[in-house]
């Protein structure tokens, strides 16, 4: 009995010794929602000093989420510099003359990311001040810049519709995402279904109904199927009649179906002629395009990637890295490879990282809190840091942060990335306490249901923490 009772003396005093590593506020939050302290792993160093001043779990290898995307974005910085841009190369392939091409128009993609409704339209302007203005041919599409092999949609969540799952493309167009308004016509006891894009050989097949309620459930009542062989997407349910307007993103064509039925309606709308059809295409190397068209800038770019963590564009950009650094096609591949090679240069290497697809929308990828802190301290010291830095959301104000930590101090004080799925929760970047100290920080948990809201209250415990060093 005496050695039994010394046991569990000794045990109590190892446990409370594990737990007062963490601040007690860190600790309440844990307990409130009867969460096993060994989920979450913590690392807070001092940007000046590199002087860790908090770790808890620092080597355990756990799932960031989006966070990940800190490191395929600062990779990218390095590797393609601040100022890289993407380039869409437009062809004439037949004879010009007096605003009629009598031929084929070719585009061909190099990844443009960003290549949004907004961005066409001024491609196609500038298209139209290059001369083109009737095309009698077809439409030629070149993406094989990349090559993404058999990707399948619903293999992550089995939501195959999901923006979010969208494949990475060199000819990529508006993230191949429409986006469907429904507004309740109380007089018909109908909803009415608005595309943008409008895409004419994209059909819908509206079955809703009206329900009495207010605007609330689980996409307020509509289901939604696609029939990809007619190109086809029906909506059906209750759509509940207090709902002024609702907004939902989803794909349904494929990526150079979507590039043609958005090429085709909006040529036409602004004052074009185009009547043909579409095929897929390789440009020789030695042609010459008619027009170049560039992206934003890279660090535009990560800013997007970052503050609304956009997988597919974070996708795009691995891609990217593969296919200026190791030669077109770039594939998932080699976009990883070219992370591995410049952690290693960069003496950030780890057994503990695994990369799956450069965005975190995955269950394999793995790091650690120790590592990612490392990745954020050789990070503060490169000359692109200001740019790295207003990548990531503002605590309070814009991104993902923008309706968290409302009237609290640490509003403004913190550039964060977040990271979110299920069962796993995380952020990573950066704060400035109330002396006026820095810190990089990263805290990563995975537990059951933690992204359900306890994971978020563990956050910010911690960084109020932080804020008062």
């Amino acid at each position: 009995m005496r050695m039994l009772a010394l046991s569990m003396l000794l045990w109590t005093v190892n446990i409370n010794a594990a737990e007062s590593e963490l601040p007690l506020r860190v600790q309440s939050a844990l307990n409130a929602r009867n969460v096993p302290h060994e989920t979450l792993s913590v690392y807070v160093s001092d940007v000046e000093t590199g002087e860790p001043i908090l770790e808890w779990n620092g080597n355990e290898p756990r799932n960031p989420a989006s966070t990940i995307k800190l490191l395929t974005t600062l990779v990218a910085l390095d590797v393609l510099g601040p100022t890289y841009r993407w380039r869409t190369d437009v062809f004439a392939a037949g004879k010009l003359d007096n605003g009629r091409l009598t031929g084929d128009l070719v585009l061909k993609g190099y990844g443009d990311p960003f290549l949004v409704t907004e961005r066409v339209w001024q491609l196609l302007r500038n298209i139209r001040h290059a001369g083109v203005q009737d095309i009698t041919g077809d439409l030629l599409l070149d993406d094989s810049w990349f090559d993404v092999g058999d990707y399948n949609p619903a293999a992550f969540d089995r939501r195959p519709l999901r923006a979010y799952n969208v494949a990475p493309n060199a000819l990529l167009m508006n993230f191949k995402v429409v986006r469907y308004w429904f507004e309740p016509d109380l007089e018909r006891g109908a909803v009415s279904v608005r595309l943008d894009p409008e895409l004419d050989n994209l059909s819908v097949d509206n079955r809703l109904g009206l329900a009495n309620g207010s605007c609330r459930g689980f996409q307020r009542g509509i289901t939604v199927t696609a029939n990809k062989t007619v190109n086809e997407v029906t909506f059906s349910g209750r759509f509940p009649n207090g709902c002024s307007r609702y907004a939902m993103d989803r794909t349904v064509l494929s990526h150079n179906e979507f590039v043609y039925g958005l090429f085709d309606s909006m040529w036409r709308d602004s004052g074009g002629s185009f009547d043909g059809s579409w095929r897929n295409v390789v440009v020789e190397e030695d042609a010459e395009p008619l027009l170049s068209f560039n992206s934003r800038p890279l660090t535009e770019i990560i800013a997007r990637i970052n503050k609304h963590s956009n997988n597919v564009m974070a996708r795009q950009l691995l891609y990217t890295l593969g296919a200026e650094s190791n030669g077109a096609p770039g594939t998932e591949d080699s976009g990883k490879a070219v992370i591995s090679k410049w952690l290693a240069d960069n003496g950030l290497a780890s057994t503990d990282i695994a990369i799956e697809n450069g965005a975190g929308l995955s269950r394999r990828t793995r790091t650690t809190a120790r590592d990612m802190a490392k990745m954020l301290q050789f990070a503060w010291r490169q000359p692109y840091m200001p740019e790295y830095l207003a990548s990531m959301s503002l605590s309070g104000l814009d991104g993902t942060l923008r309706r968290r930590f409302g009237n609290t101090g640490l509003v403004g004080k913190a550039h964060l990335k977040t990271g979110s799925l299920d069962h796993v929760t995380a952020i990573a970047g950066y704060l400035q306490s109330r002396s006026g100290r820095r810190f990089a920080v990263v805290a990563m948990q995975n537990f059951e249901d933690i992204h359900r809201g306890p994971g978020e209250e563990v956050q910010e415990a911690l960084l109020r923490w932080i804020y008062e060093q």
